[in-house]
C-alpha cells in the first residue's frame, strides 16, 4: 500500500484589535469566520478566520505559527470586557501624555487577550521619549506596558472608517498587504491630481488607485497615446484623450475641431503609426 501524504491547511486570519492578517497553520476543524486564539506580535490574541488558502511554499511555511485554539465563549467574554477597559485606559494614557506635555497623539488601547499587558498606539512627527510616562503607566495598570509608535496608514487600519467611495477603509477591511501607490497611476487612469480628490482620510494617495493600474495600463497600449498625431487625408489630428471604457479616443483638428473616434475605426501598420479609417468619415 503507497503512503499518503496529508497535506497541511492553512488559513488567513485578521487579528481583531489591529486589523493586521497573518498566515496560520490549522486543522480541519477550523473554518471561515471562526474565531481563534492566535499568536501574533503583540502576544496571544483573538483573531477571525478570514478563509482557506492554497499554494504555500513549503520553505515559506517552516515561520508559520499554528492556531492556538478556537476561541472559547469565555474568550469572547473577556474580549468584549476588555472593549470596555480599553476606553477607559485610553482617557489615562492621554492625561498622562498630557501631563508630560509630549508631542504624540494616542490612537487606541488594547489589552492582549491572553497576556498581562496594554498596548497603547500612537503617532508621531519625530521618536518620542516615553520612558517616564511608562513608568506613570506602570504604576496605574501594574502589568506591562508596550508603546507602540505607527504611522498614519497604519492609524487608519487600527481605527478604520468609512472611506470617499462610502465603503470601509482599505487598509481596515480589506487587507493590510497593500502595494505602493503613486501619482503615476493616477495620471494613467486619467483621473484629476487634486490631492484632494486621490487622497484617503489619512492624507496619502488613496489605497484603490492600484486596483485598476495594470487594467488602464494593458488597455491604454491598445490605443495612440495622448499627444500621438494622426493624419488623414492631409489633415492632422492630435489625440487629447483615452477612454478604455468606452473604447475611444478624443482627437482635435488643426483647425480646432473635437472628434471622439471609436477604437474600431482606429488602425496600426506594420511600422507602428496609426491611421484613421476612411469608413468613419464617410459615416
Amino acid at each position: 500500500m503507497s503512503d499518503t501524504v496529508l497535506s497541511e491547511i492553512y488559513v488567513l486570519v485578521k487579528i481583531l484589535h489591529s486589523s493586521e492578517t497573518q498566515v496560520c497553520r490549522t486543522g480541519p476543524d477550523i473554518k471561515k469566520g471562526d474565531h481563534v486564539i492566535v499568536r501574533s506580535r503583540y502576544g496571544k490574541d483573538l483573531a477571525k478566520v478570514l478563509g482557506p488558502l492554497s499554494g504555500i511554499d513549503s520553505a515559506v511555511s517552516t515561520g508559520i505559527e499554528n492556531i492556538v485554539r478556537i476561541a472559547s465563549s469565555a474568550d469572547l467574554e473577556r474580549y468584549e470586557d476588555n472593549l470596555e477597559k480599553e476606553k477607559e485606559a485610553f482617557l489615562i494614557c492621554r492625561k498622562k501624555i498630557k501631563n508630560h506635555k509630549l508631542e504624540m497623539k494616542l490612537i487606541s488601547a488594547h489589552y492582549v487577550l491572553e497576556e498581562s499587558k496594554v498596548l497603547f498606539f500612537f503617532t508621531a512627527e519625530s521618536r518620542v521619549d516615553f520612558r517616564e510616562l511608562v513608568k506613570d503607566l506602570v504604576a496605574v495598570f501594574k502589568m506591562r506596558i508596550e508603546l507602540r509608535q505607527v504611522g498614519v496608514r497604519d492609524e487608519s487600519r487600527v481605527l478604520g472608517g468609512l472611506a470617499v467611495c462610502g465603503r470601509t477603509y482599505c487598509c481596515h477591511g480589506v487587507t493590510d498587504k497593500l502595494k505602493p501607490v503613486s501619482i503615476n497611476m493616477a495620471k494613467e487612469q486619467s483621473l484629476s491630481l487634486n490631492s484632494m480628490k486621490i487622497s484617503g482620510p489619512c492624507g496619502r494617495l488613496l489605497c484603490c488607485l492600484s486596483y485598476e493600474f495594470d487594467l488602464y495600463k494593458e488597455e491604454k497600449s491598445k490605443f495612440p497615446h495622448e499627444g500621438v498625431r494622426l493624419v488623414f487625408n492631409d489633415e492632422r489630428f492630435k489625440v487629447i484623450g483615452v477612454n478604455i471604457l468606452t473604447k475611444k479616443i478624443s482627437v482635435v483638428s488643426s483647425d480646432g475641431r473635437f472628434i471622439d473616434i471609436p477604437s474600431s475605426s482606429l488602425s496600426r501598420d506594420s511600422k507602428g503609426f496609426w491611421h484613421i479609417d476612411e469608413d468613419f468619415f464617410r459615416d
